[in-house]
């Protein structure tokens, strides 16, 4: 049974300055993949077939260990929501977030590992494009392109703060949970969020489902290729996985009432048809696709006034 009362971290650092790479899994405790991927490469360093040469490389198997000791999704609430630093911790995951953040803070790079409920491709969520904005402002737009056409993936996801900012304004004009954090932006603040918010930069790699045996070898071949492409060690990095399928989320709806429903079952990125039912209001009001595309995170459990389903199009972002 892995501890619930702390973090471990593995760190190799290099005696040649390089790049800092860390690397989470289990961020989610029902999400093993990148668990078991880390532990791969951990022997692999640690029996010499891997030697760090350059830079440091930080590898944090479980980043969640209540969730993952209980084989849930959470421990007390989601730690990849509103991840930040907390002067005064009131649950499992804010305890977690004060040790996580700044160990992010001290890298350069991020790769977080995760995998998802229903049957359906590896992924790679990265970030905005290069911006001034408030919103999530940015200067490694080419780094995380760079990085995500050699994870292995050839889907590649964006849009995730700009589509949940608007969501959250969506949901503050309806009320239907007023002041909770559902309708707060930095709600959608997760990993890799946070390490761009203190200058890194990073990307999320959904591996898999959950229980896909070869969910664990995705993330594998993801974690040395990244540390082949940013030079820690000597290993052959594989070409990029041409050709790309670039998404960006454009609109999340949430759900309004428990008898909201869906038209029928849904897996993430199933196509859709302009016009296309998607599911049906408690009041019998119909929501459909106005336009060709993709439907992404459906969520059948999702509590009323929170996410439900988001829906993709074609990204105008190549890689």
């Amino acid at each position: 049974m892995i501890p619930t009362t702390f973090l471990r971290a593995h760190r190799f650092g290099a005696l040649t300055p390089g790049p800092k790479l860390i690397v989470t899994g289990a961020v989610h405790g029902n999400e093993t993949a990148g668990t078991r991927a880390i532990a791969r490469v951990l022997a692999e360093i640690e029996s010499g077939a891997i030697e760090i040469l350059r830079g440091t490389l930080t590898l944090v198997p479980v980043c969640n260990p209540l969730a993952y000791a209980k084989g849930r999704r959470e421990g007390d609430r989601n730690l990849n929501r509103r991840l930040q630093p907390c002067a005064v911790p009131v649950d499992h995951e804010d305890r977690i977030a004060n040790l996580l953040c700044p160990w992010l803070a001290e890298h350069d790079v991020l790769l977080d590992l995760h995998s998802f409920r229903s049957p359906g491709r590896p992924f790679v969520m990265r970030g905005p494009a290069d911006n001034a904005g408030s919103l999530e402002p940015f200067a490694h737009a080419a780094d995380e392109a760079g990085l995500a056409a050699h994870l292995g993936p050839s889907r590649i996801v964006d849009g995730w703060m700009a589509v949940y900012a608007a969501g959250v304004e969506r949901r503050r004009e309806l009320a239907l949970t007023p002041g909770t954090v559902s309708e707060d932006a930095a709600y959608g603040v997760g990993t890799t969020e946070y390490m761009r918010s203190v200058g890194g930069w990073g990307l999320t790699l959904e591996c898999g489902q959950h229980d896909d045996p070869a969910a664990p070898d995705v993330a594998y071949a993801a974690i040395r290729q990244a540390i082949a492409l940013l030079g820690l060690a000597e290993l052959p990095l594989a070409p990029p996985a041409r050709p790309f399928e670039c998404l960006t989320l454009a609109e999340v709806v949430d759900r309004h009432h428990d008898d909201d429903a869906f038209a029928r079952p849904w897996s993430s990125f199933d196509p859709l048809a302009e016009g296309e039912l998607l599911a049906r209001r408690a009041d019998g009001r119909e929501l459909r696709a106005a336009r060709a595309g993709y439907i992404v995170f459906p969520d059948v459990g999702a509590r009323p006034g929170h996410e439900w389903f988001y829906l993709a199009h074609p990204s105008a972002r190549p890689i």
